[in-house]
């Protein structure tokens, strides 16, 4: 009876939902500008000021995210009656008026301008990024939001647990652990309550996936939440965004209050009986509070410094209840597997990593950014083809991967697969995803130096290895960049890297290494050559 009650349900509100998207749009045209936390940096926000003052009573205007391609923030996209769209790209507030001098009652002038940098990704998590309006829970109905979740409610909780189970989705924030594993372990306690906590901290430098997410297609993150939940048997969820971009926690809250509104969340969602309560965090600050019994220890109050494991957050985490911790990224994959299937989704990718990834581009790249590709995509593909390679002028001499607790690869392995833990075994990993190109302006032993002494700023003190090796990292390295540096030096660095890492505590220390044992692996003499020792 509950699956006929939810089914009429959600299709009462997708109903509703559609009429009001056609009287909206009526006969006109449709402006949409992409605002983002980066697009705002150039102007955007002043795009939208002039469009909105100056638009004819023959269209409207909407407010997007960032569509991923930053390189050409600040972007328009037009779309006619005929559904066919124009897409302007670096917009201007004075360049704003010509786009209204050329808007008339027909479809716009030109085709439409999607680039090699679209066509060549596999947007499933990002689909409608910078196209639907960034909070409107309408846009999102009609677009086949919250299908997934209709789904999901007709389901049994453990058949929920199985579907995600044989797609094969492994969490997108740098583990890499089954998703489903996380929701059947918590289940399996029988305690309750549970929780679900969404980790937005990523705090790491060059990655601003989950950021993207937030800001352009709110209501799918929100959608695979509320699966989450439903599948782990969590009533109440905190959604724990980094204390800086204020604009994501903006959008999250109106597409909260929007759900709450339409019964997606609250006491009894779509007739089902299940609910649930999402209340929004923001960081204590720092990049260890990414690691999950850190973000723990934030919410109740406590120092930001992780906690011993066993017992694991699903056993033992909030407030010593199991709590399920999901990325963003993994949820909004969890909404599109629910409405289109798990095979759908394991078809994607390889036979061990399925589906696709958001990857961060950034650094001296022509078009910096955001991708969604498959899994398996080379890094080859990724730089060269979607990034369009290094700057003008400049040579490409590694590229740093995975953010500050992983390493640097040389050219030479640009046609390294992406996947799931380790790209090399120096180290190198793709982590949260990020990928910093760097060009010849920058010599290899200033990049190591810039990522040890991050690790070493950003540790929480509570480890007597990373509180002290780490910062010894550091002065190692200032030593060998000096013309003085004796050979005992470089034993001591490895030292440091050998004993550090299994001593610590937590990821931050254990991996606090790998970007010195990836330089050393790679680059060699070259890194000592430039470094001085040799």
């Amino acid at each position: 009876m509950t699956g006929s009650v939810v089914a009429t349900a959600f299709e009462t509100l997708e109903r509703s939902a559609r009429e009001r998207v056609q009287a909206l749009r009526g006969r006109k045209i449709r402006i949409t500008v992409q605002v983002g936390h980066c697009s705002r940096s150039v102007g955007t926000t002043q795009v939208a000021d002039a469009l909105a003052a100056s638009l004819p009573d023959t269209a409207y205007l909407a407010i997007a995210g960032c569509d991923g391609a930053c390189f050409d923030a600040p972007q328009v996209l037009v779309t006619g009656l005929s559904g066919r769209s124009r897409r302007y790209a670096r917009v201007t507030p004075e360049s704003a008026g010509r786009i209204v001098d050329e808007l008339s009652g027909n479809a716009p002038s030109g085709e439409d301008s999607d680039s090699s940098f679209f066509s060549g990704q596999r947007r499933i998590t990002l689909d409608g990024c910078g196209r639907l309006a960034a909070t409107d829970i309408d846009e999102y109905l009609v677009h086949g939001g919250y299908a997934g979740l209709a789904r999901a409610l007709r389901m049994t909780p453990e058949e929920v647990i199985d579907e995600v189970k044989a797609s094969g989705l492994r969490g997108r924030g740098g583990a890499y652990f089954p998703a489903s594993a996380k929701w059947e372990s918590a289940r399996a306690t029988g305690r309750t309550p549970r929780y679900l906590v969404v980790n937005a901290e990523e705090g790491e430098p060059g990655i601003f996936k989950d950021r993207h997410l937030m800001e352009g297609i709110t209501h799918r993150v929100l959608e695979g939440m509320v699966v989450a939940a439903y599948a782990s048997g969590a009533e109440k969820a905190f959604l724990y965004i980094n204390v800086e971009p204020d604009l994501s926690s903006q959008r999250m809250r109106e597409a909260i209050d929007q759900a709450n509104r339409h019964g997606i969340l609250g006491s009894d969602i779509l007739g089902s009986g299940f609910g649930l309560e999402v209340e929004i965090r923001r960081g204590a600050g720092g990049y260890i509070c990414g690691e999950e019994t850190t973000l723990l220890n934030t919410i109740e109050g406590y120092r930001r410094e992780p906690r011993l494991r066993p017992p694991f957050p699903t056993e033992s985490g909030l407030w010593a209840r199991p709590t399920v911790i999901n990325n963003p990224e993994t949820l909004a994959a969890v909404a599109y597997i629910m409405a289109n299937g798990a095979e759908e989704f394991a078809r994607i990718g390889t036979a061990n990593d399925k589906g696709t990834k958001i990857v961060s581009i950034s650094g001296s790249v022509r078009r910096p950014g955001i991708v969604e590709v498959s899994m398996g995509t080379t890094l080859r593909h990724i730089v060269a083809d979607l990034g369009q390679g290094p700057l003008p002028g400049h040579d490409l001499i590694a590229l740093a991967v995975g953010g500050p607790s992983s390493g640097v690869l040389p050219p030479s392995m640009l046609d390294t697969p992406i996947r799931g833990g380790l790209l090399h075994e120096s180290g190198v990993m793709l982590g949260a995803g990020g990928v910093i190109v760097l060009d010849d302006r920058i010599g290899i032993p200033e990049v190591i130096r810039k990522l040890a002494a991050y690790n070493a700023a950003e540790s929480c003190g509570k480890c007597t290895p990373c509180r002290e090796g780490t910062p010894r990292m550091v002065e190692a390295l200032d030593r060998l960049s000096t013309d003085q540096a004796p050979d005992a030096d470089l034993d001591d660095l490895r030292y440091l890297v050998q004993i550090v890492g299994p001593a610590s505590l937590c990821g931050l220390g254990q991996a606090a290494g790998n970007p010195i044992t990836s330089a050393l692996h790679f680059f060699g003499d070259e890194f000592f050559v430039q470094a001085g020792v040799l």
